[in-house]
């Protein structure tokens, strides 16, 4: 092999090096722009749950929506922001609720029931609703808590 030759080869190896290098770069910037842009959905996402939140549990301790459904709503949220969330001590009390209800039909399967049928889930709703009433209300206020007590909370 000539020195020309060599040196012809080794200029495209390095050229090829480079532009391979230069490739790399540029995915390695997506990627993390990508991951920039996860993390800030991600932080939209729990800033909003957390609004949401604070709404919800603002309006069970104001009596302005059904202590189920507000158990209901909170533990979504919760479920959200960490699955785990709903386990603490606190916040049972939403668990038990959806627990204790997931079963009672709503929306449209509720308007097919009988009247009969509606009465009796009613009840069961009542019953639920009596017994963990004032658990779901101290959980709402903890709720509140938690919310301002989130880190990255501008409350």
């Amino acid at each position: 092999m000539t020195t020309t030759t060599a040196l012809i080869l080794l200029g495209l190896g390095l050229a090829l090096v480079a532009g391979l290098g230069a490739y790399a770069l540029t995915l390695w910037k997506e990627v993390r722009r990508r991951e920039a842009f996860r993390r800030d959905e991600l932080r939209r996402a729990h800033d909003n749950c957390l609004e949401n939140l604070e709404l919800v549990a603002s309006a069970l301790l104001q009596r302005q929506v059904d202590i189920t459904e507000g158990a209901w709503r909170c533990k979504t949220l919760l479920d959200i922001l960490d699955p785990g969330l709903v386990e603490r001590a606190e916040f049972r009390a939403f668990g038990e609720v959806h627990r204790r209800t997931r079963h009672l039909h709503t929306h449209s399967a509720r308007q097919a029931l009988s009247p009969k049928e509606r009465f009796r889930e009613d009840r069961e709703r009542l019953a639920v609703e009596d017994e963990l009433g004032e658990a779901v209300l101290e959980a709402a206020d903890a709720a509140l808590t938690f919310r301002r007590d989130w880190p990255g909370s501008l409350h």
